[in-house]
Formats: C-alpha cells, sequence, structure tokens
C-alpha cells in the first residue's frame, strides 16, 4: 500500500510539470491537397514539405481530398479557420473552378490569400501504341477520323490535363470524348490497358512509360521544349500555333489569414524551392521552380490565369460534374 500510495503522489506532482510541455507542442499544418495520392501535385506538396517543416518548426501533414476537379479539397481549404493552421497546395485547375462549377460557393481569388507561387512543369501528350499516329499532324487528324470518339482520359473535370486538351480542341477543332478519374495513376493504368487511348498529362508519370514503348509520346505543352523529353517537339513547334500549357503550383491560405500567419509559411516555400537539396528532387520530378514566389506574384499570375481557363471553359461550354 505504501509503494502505490508513493507513485501515486509521485505521478500527481509530475502532472504539473508535464502539461505545460504539452500545452507547447507545435500544431500541425495541414496540408490540403486537391487530388489523390501520386500526381503531379501531391509529388510537388511532399517534397515541399520536407524542407518546410523543419524551417516553421512545425510538423506538416498532407490531407488529399481528391474528387470534383479540385473543388472538394478546395472548399475545405476555404472553410477551414484563416488561423495559419491550414494551406492547399493548387494547381491550374484552381483557376477554372467558378466557371466549371455555376453553384461552387468560392471564388479562385476572393476565397483564398495567396501564399507562394512555387512550381511548374510541362505536360505531355501521349498515345496508347493501338493509335496510329506517330506526330502531331498525324494525331490531329486521327481524331478527326474519330468523330469525337477517341477516349481521353484525366484527373477530373477542370484538372490541368483536362483544360490543358480543351485548350487543344478549341485551337484545333479536333474532338473527343473526355474520360474522368478520381485520381491520374488511375487514368494512366487505363491508358496503358488502352482503355483509354490519350492523355496530356505529366511528364514525370509518363517518360518512364515511354522509355518502356507502353505510351508514344507527341509532343509538350509548354511553350519552350522540356529538358526531361527534349527530342519532343512543343505543341506550337508541331503545328498548334498559340498553344501554351503548363502545370504550375502555388500555395493558398483560406481568405482572412493574416499576413504574420502568412509570411513565415511564404518564406518557408520560398527557401525550400532555392535549397539544393530540395531543388534537386523537384528537377528530378520534372519540375522547375518560379523565380519570385512571393504571395504578391502569385496573385499576379493567379489573375492571368484565371482570366484566360474562365474564358476557355465558357467558349466550349464546358461543365464540372
Amino acid at each position: 500500500m505504501t509503494i502505490h500510495r508513493r507513485a501515486l503522489l509521485g505521478a500527481l506532482a509530475a502532472a504539473p510539470l508535464a502539461a505545460p510541455a504539452l500545452a507547447q507542442a507545435p500544431r500541425p499544418i495541414r496540408v490540403i491537397v486537391p487530388f489523390g495520392v501520386g500526381g503531379l501535385t501531391d509529388v510537388v506538396a511532399r517534397i515541399l514539405i520536407e524542407f518546410m517543416s523543419p524551417a516553421l518548426g512545425r510538423p506538416m501533414v498532407v490531407e488529399n481530398l481528391g474528387g470534383a476537379g479540385s473543388t472538394i479539397g478546395a472548399a475545405a481549404a476555404a472553410r477551414a479557420a484563416p488561423d495559419g493552421n491550414t494551406i492547399m497546395v493548387g494547381s491550374v485547375g484552381h483557376t477554372a473552378m467558378k466557371a466549371l462549377y455555376a453553384n461552387f460557393p468560392f471564388d479562385p481569388i476572393e476565397s483564398y490569400a495567396p501564399v507562394a507561387l512555387t512550381t511548374r512543369q510541362p505536360f505531355v501528350v501521349v498515345v496508347h501504341p493501338s493509335v496510329p499516329a506517330t506526330d502531331v499532324p498525324s494525331f490531329l487528324a486521327w481524331l478527326r477520323s474519330r468523330n469525337g470518339e477517341a477516349n481521353f482520359g484525366t484527373a477530373g473535370i477542370g484538372a490541368t490535363s483536362h483544360l490543358s486538351a480543351e485548350l487543344l480542341r478549341k485551337l484545333t477543332g479536333a474532338g473527343f470524348t473526355v474520360v474522368p478519374y478520381r485520381t491520374t495513376p488511375q487514368g494512366v493504368s487505363d491508358l496503358t490497358a488502352g482503355r483509354v487511348e490519350f492523355m496530356i498529362d505529366s511528364q514525370t508519370l509518363l517518360a518512364p512509360l515511354m522509355a518502356d514503348n507502353r505510351v508514344r509520346g507527341l509532343a509538350v505543352t509548354t511553350a519552350q521544349r522540356s529538358s526531361m523529353l527534349p527530342q519532343l517537339p512543343t505543341l506550337a513547334e508541331a503545328g498548334v500555333p498559340g498553344y501554351d500549357s503548363s502545370a504550375w503550383n502555388g500555395i493558398y491560405a483560406p481568405a482572412g489569414t493574416p499576413d504574420s500567419a502568412i509570411r513565415p509559411i511564404a518564406a518557408a516555400a520560398a527557401t525550400a524551392v532555392r535549397d539544393p537539396a530540395t531543388k534537386e528532387r523537384l528537377a528530378r520530378a520534372g519540375v522547375d521552380v518560379f523565380e519570385d514566389t512571393s504571395p504578391e506574384a502569385l496573385a499576379a499570375h493567379l489573375r492571368v490565369e484565371v482570366a484566360k481557363w474562365s474564358e476557355l471553359v465558357r467558349a466550349l461550354n464546358i461543365r464540372g460534374g
């Protein structure tokens, strides 16, 4: 009994000492990725937070909330408390969500606070080996011969891949049938199986499949050639003048998040993309970094991209699911 009584008294005496230590433990930052695991945005987010978390002295936990053209994750980010404990790593799809989903209650500019403009990557146009096309002109001829029945795989309506394909439709008039998936890897799996016939998506995911002859690469989407796939022309070079699309990522917080909470996260992101080891990992993933990563740079870039992609969505009368 004496031993038990002494142990109990000791535990009670130690409790006040433990409580302040627990209270001082840093709260994790919730990092919403509005896409499934394994897509480009998810890869970029996980590389960045490996550097940012120690720099901030706080755990950072990725939460994948994919689906509905990234609007599920975007809505969760917009509804979060504006206290610096929630951020979202968004993609090009963020710019068009209001135009795509008429009832979506949030605005890509007004409902979010810009934090950092981080990375960009060319996408690559690939076809299943059964498709009788070896370059862009023969690919466009094949699309037109299918009268809109060619199957195009994408990680959801409004995803970067989908908008990139719709830009091709607008500039060439070549039609196709959109087959949306919840995640990019699901679409890639069906592409290699021949259930969809072409994709426009991350060179990080598709370049290895090109090397194994499981898919055939035709062109990249940016105005300049890719350092990862220098053998491929740009779509503009290959006969689609004016075509330019990149998969870029930015970090956002809920609107109303104070500047005092945003600036440390912005500084950590800026340092991350310039850290040699992090930059090398991003480069191996086929991703370049922006020179100016500031909140102001993201705000300016976002305004341009919202105008570009919203106009495309309205011009083609595209509607989200």
